[in-house]
């Protein structure tokens, strides 16, 4: 069992940066592909940002390339940089973590969830 929590939203202006963590507990994810997802009121949750077990690769949606980078410590936390937010990047967002599978995470591929974390932009 992986325990995930995230951390690191609030509300910020656009064009302001935020970095989210996720830190995970219990059984080691070290071996898993970790990806970010997003869920605006009244919409599905997409798909971010994700990283593979060893960090060398890295996947990001179209809206987020170029803002956004994922990384991964050696211990069990991802985090998510984000800069030059914009209000449509309001979400909340969520890690979630895959055992098996190639190239970038779905949100149906994913076996832990963590409870999600409140990113509000401002215009």
């Amino acid at each position: 069992q992986v325990q995930l929590v995230e951390s690191g939203g609030g509300l910020v202006q656009a064009g302001d940066s935020l970095r989210l963590s996720c830190a995970a507990s219990g059984r080691t994810f070290l071996t898993y592909t970790v990806g970010w997802f997003r869920q605006a009121p009244g919409k599905e949750r997409d798909f971010v940002a994700g990283i593979n077990w060893t960090g060398g690769r890295t996947y990001y949606s179209d809206s987020v390339k170029g803002r956004f980078t994922i990384s991964r410590d050696n211990a069990n936390t991802v985090y998510l940089q984000m800069n030059s937010l914009k209000p449509e990047d309001t979400a909340v967002y969520y890690c979630g973590a895959r055992q098996y599978g190639t190239g970038a995470p779905a949100p149906g591929e994913i076996y832990y969830w963590g409870k999600g974390t409140l990113v509000t932009v401002s215009s």
